[in-house]
C-alpha cells in the first residue's frame, strides 16, 4: 500500500507551483500549512501567504510531524488591528473580527504576489488554493492567463449542505427535536450577511472546490453538495482529508516529546478521556468550576488542556491564567492532569491511553479523533460546532452528547457532564460508540492507504494536467 505521505502523484518537473491563502483563525491556517506539506512532499514548489503575525503563529503552533522545509512563507503587510481579549458571553470569537477584517484588506499584496509567480518562465501553471472566506483577497487570479485558483472548505460537507438548506428554505436533514436545530441566526453573529457576501462575490474565479472532509464520514452530503445548483454542476470537487499523518512510526513518535504525552504513557490502553474546546473557546469561571467538578466526580482519568481563547494576534499580551476551584488539581493527583500549555492534540488523540475526547466540535477536531478512531462527548459552543455534534451523535453514532444545541443558554452542570463521562467511558452505550468510531477509523486510514480512493491524489493529477 502507498504510504500515507509520499504518493505516485509527484511532479515531474516545477512547472506547477502552488500558492495557499489562509484565513487568520488557528485551524484554517493549520489545515493549509498540512496541505501544504504534502503538495511540497511530492516534488511541487509551494507557497504559503499570511500576515506577518499569522506566518509566526501557523510556524510555532505546526504539528511536531509535520515538516515544512521547502515551503515558502510570505509574510503580507497588512494593517494593525486591535485584538482585545475574549468573552465568554459572548461564545462566537467577535473579538477576532478586527484580525479577519484586517486579513480581508491584503488584496493588493497577494495581487502582487500573484503576478510574480504567474509571470516566472518556470511555471507553466500557477494553483492557487486559498480559504473559502478569502475569495476576495485572491479575486485578480482571474485575470491571469496560466492561473487557476480553488476554494478550500474547513467545515464538513453536512454543515456546508445543511447551511445552504436553511438559506434556501428546505428542512434541516436530519432527525433532531426542533428546539435543537442549529441555524444560522442561532449560530453566527448578525454580522453572517457580511461573511457570506465576501464569500459569495468572487465564487465564480474558482476552477473547483477542496473540502477537508473524507468520503468515509461526510460521502451523502458530499454528493448532495455536487448536485444541488446547475451552475455547481460545473465545478470540481474534491474530499481529500485526512491531511495529517495517519500512522507514525516509532521513530517518529520519538519526536512528539512533550509533558502531556509523558503523563499518557503511565496509564491503561483506552482509559482516559481528553478535555478541550479549542482556539476560540472561553469558558466563564463558573462553567469551569462545573466542569472541574463534573471530571473529579466521573472518577475517570482524564487530560484537560485548559487555555484562554486566542486573540486576534497571540504574540499581543500575556495569555490569561484561567482559575480552578481550590485543592482541584492536588485532589485529582495521578488520576487527571491540567495543562495549559499548547497541547500536541494529534499525539494525544493517537496515544493508546486516550479512549474518548470530550470537544467543541470545531471540524479538525472531529476529523483528528475519528482518524485515530476516539468517540467523542459533544459540547459545541458556535458556528459549525452544533452541525458538527449532530452529525457526531445523530448520524454516525460515533459520540455521546453533552449539551444539546437546545440547551446552549444554560449552565451545563456537574452532574451532566458527570454523566456524559460515564457513559462514554464506562457503559454499553460508550462501548459501543467506541466501536463504531474504531471502524470508521480504519475506513479514514484505508481511503488515504489507497492511492485510488484518496481524492488528494486525483486533485494533484488534475492540477498538474
Amino acid at each position: 500500500m502507498a504510504n500515507n505521505i509520499t504518493s505516485k502523484i509527484t511532479a515531474d518537473s516545477d512547472d506547477v507551483v502552488f500558492l495557499m491563502v489562509p484565513f487568520p483563525a488557528q485551524s484554517h491556517l493549520n489545515q493549509l500549512l498540512r496541505l501544504s506539506q504534502l503538495i511540497r512532499s511530492r516534488g511541487f514548489p509551494v507557497h504559503y501567504a499570511a500576515s506577518v503575525i499569522h506566518c509566526r503563529q501557523v510556524k510555532l503552533r505546526h504539528d511536531t510531524l509535520l515538516n515544512t522545509s521547502g515551503i515558502i512563507f510570505h509574510e503580507l503587510q497588512t494593517p494593525s488591528f486591535t485584538s482585545p481579549p475574549s468573552s465568554f458571553s459572548e461564545k462566537f470569537p467577535d473579538h477576532l473580527w478586527p484580525s479577519f477584517e484586517a486579513s480581508w484588506t491584503s488584496h493588493e499584496p497577494v495581487a502582487a504576489l500573484l503576478r510574480e509567480l504567474s509571470s516566472s518562465t518556470r511555471t507553466r501553471r500557477l494553483v492557487v488554493i486559498h480559504d473559502s472566506l478569502m475569495s476576495c483577497v485572491v479575486q485578480d487570479v482571474a485575470s491571469l492567463p496560466n492561473a487557476e485558483s480553488y476554494s478550500f472548505n474547513c467545515s464538513s460537507a453536512f454543515f456546508t449542505y445543511c447551511l445552504m438548506s436553511h438559506l434556501s428554505g428546505k428542512p434541516f436533514p436530519a432527525q433532531v427535536d426542533p428546539d435543537a436545530i442549529p441555524t444560522a441566526d442561532n449560530c453566527f453573529p448578525p454580522n453572517l450577511d457580511k461573511i457570506l457576501g465576501i464569500v459569495i462575490e468572487f465564487n465564480h474565479i474558482r476552477h473547483g472546490k477542496l473540502f477537508s472532509t473524507c468520503r468515509a464520514m461526510d460521502g451523502p452530503y458530499l454528493d448532495m453538495l455536487a448536485e444541488t445548483e446547475t451552475i455547481e454542476k460545473k465545478k470540481k470537487q474534491w474530499a481529500v482529508a485526512p491531511l495529517f499523518p495517519v500512522i507514525t512510526t516509532a521513530n517518529e513518535d520519538d519526536k512528539t516529546d512533550h509533558p502531556t504525552l509523558e503523563w499518557l504513557d503511565k496509564h491503561p490502553p483506552k482509559s482516559v478521556i481528553y478535555v478541550s474546546f479549542g482556539s476560540t473557546t472561553t469558558m466563564s469561571r463558573e462553567q469551569i468550576n462545573e466542569l472541574a467538578l463534573g471530571l473529579e466526580e466521573s472518577k475517570q482519568r482524564f487530560l484537560w488542556v485548559l487555555r484562554d481563547a486566542d486573540r486576534g494576534d497571540i504574540f499581543d499580551a500575556e495569555t490569561t491564567i484561567l482559575q480552578l476551584p481550590e485543592g482541584f488539581e492536588e485532589r485529582v493527583k495521578g488520576v487527571g492532569k491540567v495543562t495549559r500549555d499548547w497541547a500536541p492534540q494529534l499525539g494525544i488523540l493517537r496515544h493508546p491511553s486516550v479512549g474518548g475526547f470530550m470537544s467543541h466540535c470545531g471540524w479538525n477536531s472531529c476529523l483528528e479523533s475519528l482518524t485515530m478512531g476516539v468517540p467523542l462527548a459533544t459540547w459545541p459552543m458556535q458556528s459549525d460546532q452544533p452541525y458538527n455534534a449532530i452529525l457526531m451523535t445523530h448520524i454516525l453514532k460515533v459520540g455521546v452528547q453533552v449539551m444539546g444545541w437546545g440547551e446552549r443558554h444554560q449552565l451545563v452542570t456537574s452532574s451532566v457532564i458527570k454523566k456524559s463521562i460515564e457513559n462514554l467511558m464506562a457503559s454499553s452505550e460508550g462501548h459501543e460508540v467506541r466501536t463504531r468510531a474504531e471502524e470508521l477509523g480504519k475506513a479514514i486510514k484505508q481511503s488515504v492507504e489507497d492511492d485510488h480512493i484518496w481524492e488528494l491524489n486525483s486533485f494533484l493529477a488534475y492540477a498538474a494536467r
